[in-house]
């Protein structure tokens, strides 16, 4: 796709691909399992699940339908590793991955709430990636305090924007920039920004912190950078679970990495129908077609 130019389609700011990332389950059973499994005991009667995840990407485009996932990294146990592995650790890994086989392939990174500590991001740093991070107000009350201070300083910067198709619809902009993360990593400064949807019927309220600095100029792309992380839920989970693909149906554990194995064939088959769906005249008129 890159050979071909079809995946500069999906470039996004600043000549960037954005890259949407989460966790999910794909096995998970009371009875069946393997030396990979991870493990949960319910603490009431001593019940073990035994289950397998994975943490999918793909690049994504606020525009586009389309989406192009990248070979997920497996949350199982690890080999001569006795405990759960998880997403923090698999996201390493897959940053590494990532870099070896696209060392020059500029990405910014989109994540929930969960993805905003100081770890993360310095991973991310560290593999020169770009990142547009969800932020709570509960998991960072430090921060949190510091943009009010802002607020009480004059040092933020707040705005409305009319939307262009809907003028019942308002966008609503607040950003500080160069903020510490936490109190416990003041040196790790980011970025900071607020955004309300609102409507007549309803307000929606999203937060985030990136490493690009934030102007009026940007606060509109950078919100729904943001905003597209759903696409790893609703374009690629959803699709894989919903339409066709019976992601969550048991195909069979086996030894060792049968499971993998099938998982991997099946985001394989789902790449070659994103990619038709994105470059093949023929494959979207039939697939309009037949709605």
């Amino acid at each position: 796709m890159q050979r071909g130019k079809a995946l500069e389609r999906l470039a996004f700011f600043q000549g960037c691909y954005l890259l949407s990332l989460d966790g999910t389950g794909y096995f998970s059973s009371k009875k069946i399992f393997s030396d990979n499994c991870l493990q949960k005991v319910n603490k009431k009667t001593g019940e073990i699940t035994y289950y397998q995840q994975m943490l999918g990407a793909a690049i994504v485009h606020p525009d586009l339908k389309e989406v192009i996932p990248l070979a997920p990294e497996f949350i199982i146990k690890q080999d001569g590793q006795s405990k759960n592995d998880c997403e923090r650790n698999a996201a390493k890994r897959f940053f590494d991955s990532l870099r070896k086989d696209h060392p020059h392939l500029p990405v910014i990174i989109t994540e929930d709430a969960l993805s905003s500590n100081a770890p993360h991001i310095r991973e991310a740093e560290k593999y020169n990636l770009h990142y547009i991070l969800g932020v709570k107000k509960g998991d960072h009350p430090f921060l949190f305090r510091k943009v009010e201070e802002a607020q009480e300083n004059g040092e933020a910067v707040q705005f409305e924007l009319v939307d262009n198709d809907n003028p019942q619809k308002t966008h609503r902009f607040l950003f500080v920039n160069h903020l510490p993360l936490n109190e416990s990593n003041q040196d790790l400064l980011i970025n900071f920004l607020e955004y309300w949807e609102i409507t007549s019927e309803k307000t929606q309220h999203f937060s985030w912190v990136t490493d690009f600095t934030i102007t009026k100029g940007n606060s509109y792309e950078l919100m729904r950078g943001g905003r597209a992380r759903w696409k790893i839920e609703n374009e690629t989970f959803n699709t894989l679970k919903n339409q066709g693909y019976h992601f969550g149906h048991n195909y069979g554990l086996g030894k060792k990495n049968l499971s993998v194995v099938f998982v991997m064939l099946m985001m394989l088959a789902f790449l070659v129908d994103q990619t038709q769906q994105l470059c093949c005249p023929l494959f979207r008129a039939t697939w309009h077609k037949m709605g």
